[in-house]
């Protein structure tokens, strides 16, 4: 498998510009990938340069439906006419973040998308075809991140905590491995990783994505106390780990310090292979 980080918050290559956002190009043997599409038009400035041709994308998931994942919805769109885009249908909900002045400001997806025939709107469970599935409903409050409690979302009208109905997570099988993408995870990446386990009976052999230790809008990290109790279940693990994005700088190196080789980070431009 490659992973290619198209766009996340940090970058390390001068030819490349980072923002606030993800999406990671990913190739197996059988086809071709994003996971996320970024905030805006940036994934596919930084897919040109690195050698990433958009049109031989076969699918897109959308991890949740938040600007900084599914903002560069139609850029994809206008250059990709065929591929399939998996998505919640609520990812097209009104979700909301208390920024640092008190404020609510919109963080939601471009609605007018909904109506495209690309769109495929996913249940909690399905399996795109052998080797790639989705799964969502994920419960549990184990190192559930703090920064969720600036994320709101409308219900009837009234802006609630949110809830992340709207959150799904990919499953990719290859060979021996199985890779487990998450997003923002939201829902806490050890209760995801349990999920996992209940629906495979055994843990991923890597997790790639956010851990969202991070709060962009207050920009504050996660209580460094918490940072190391999830860090010792994660090192529990027979997993290998690629995170990047919210997770934030600090909580990673904190990480980093725990688990060793057994975590790393994927900046904008990274390309690995496992």
């Amino acid at each position: 498998m490659i992973i290619k980080t198209l766009v996340e918050n940090t970058c390390h290559f001068p030819d490349l510009t980072p923002e606030h956002g993800l999406s990671l190009y990913v190739e197996t043997l059988q086809k071709k990938l994003l996971f996320d599409v970024g905030s805006g038009d940036q994934f596919q400035k930084n897919a040109k340069i690195m050698g990433v041709d958009l049109q031989e994308v076969d699918f897109v998931v959308i991890s949740h439906g938040h600007y900084d994942h599914g903002g560069g919805l139609r850029t994809f769109l206008n250059h990709n006419t065929h591929a399939n885009i998996y998505i919640r249908q609520c990812a097209f909900g009104n979700y909301y973040t208390n920024d640092s002045n008190g404020d609510e400001r919109y963080i939601g997806l471009d609605k007018t998308l909904m109506e495209s025939p690309q769109m495929v709107m996913t249940p909690r469970r399905l399996e795109i075809e052998p080797g790639f599935e989705l799964f969502s409903g994920v419960r549990g409050s184990d190192y559930n991140p703090s920064a969720n409690r600036q994320l709101l979302m409308d219900s009837e009208g009234a802006l609630t905590p949110d809830a992340f109905e709207h959150e799904q997570n990919l499953i990719v099988a290859e060979g021996e491995k199985t890779f487990l993408f998450a997003g923002c995870a939201h829902r806490g990446i050890a209760n995801i990783m349990e999920q996992f386990y209940r629906l495979k009976k055994h843990y991923p052999t890597h997790v790639i994505g956010g851990f969202h230790l991070y709060s962009q809008s207050k920009s504050k990290d996660e209580d460094p106390k918490k940072v190391a109790e999830l860090g010792k279940y994660l090192k529990e693990k027979p997993t290998q780990y690629y995170t990047c994005h919210c997770t934030g700088i600090a909580p990673y190196q904190q990480l980093k310090e725990q688990l060793g080789d057994q975590i790393d980070y994927l900046p904008t431009g990274s390309h690995i292979t496992l």
